[in-house]
């Protein structure tokens, strides 16, 4: 097996709550950890929620083509998936499934083609998005509105994806993901 999931979506859109939900049944899926060479927040573990990296080794593992696509995300801030980190889950038998920005979203599905079933899951409205940002209380009026800004931007990526999931029902969201998944591994 060989399969490749993908799933992209602005922040606050529910994307990560989708995804845990379909790792949990039995269908077969591995998360592919990302690298990073921002610092581990809170208690996040190298090898665990991310591989993190120095921007020095990130660089040098950019030059050895390591990794399958990568992005400088900010300024000096790099993010991307290392190869061997699909490896290993094919050689486990498993299916992969990415977490990743917009932009990695459409680099995987062209790389894969039919091979991938790529996913973009979207709040109902920017103003929605906007209030589940203020919901979580993690991040300064600011920050939000540079993700809010960012989430505009995003959206306009939805239509380069296979389907396209609006997540205003949370349980609608999580049965429309999981009927999607198991008809691209059938």
């Amino acid at each position: 097996m060989k399969d490749v999931i993908i799933f992209s979506a602005p922040s606050g859109s529910g994307k990560s709550t989708i995804v845990n939900y379909l790792l949990s049944l039995d269908l077969g899926l591995e998360f592919s950890i990302s690298a990073t060479c921002r610092a581990p927040r809170g208690e996040e573990q190298h090898g665990k929620e991310y591989y993190f990296f120095s921007t020095d080794e990130f660089r040098q593992r950019i030059g050895k083509d390591d990794f399958l696509e990568w992005e400088e995300v900010y300024p000096g801030c790099y993010y991307g998936t290392l190869k061997s980190e699909l490896e290993r889950i094919w050689k486990a038998g498993h299916a992969v499934v990415f977490d990743v920005d917009v932009v990695g979203g459409v680099n995987i599905k062209k790389i894969f083609g039919d091979q991938a079933l790529s996913i973009f899951v979207k709040a109902p409205s920017v103003e929605v998005l906007r209030q589940r940002l203020v919901g979580r209380g993690t991040d300064s009026m600011e920050k939000i509105e540079q993700r809010v800004a960012k989430a505009e931007y995003e959206m306009t990526f939805a239509d380069k994806f296979d389907v396209v999931i609006v997540n205003d029902d949370l349980e609608t969201a999580l049965a429309e993901a999981e009927k999607a998944v198991r008809g691209f591994l059938k």
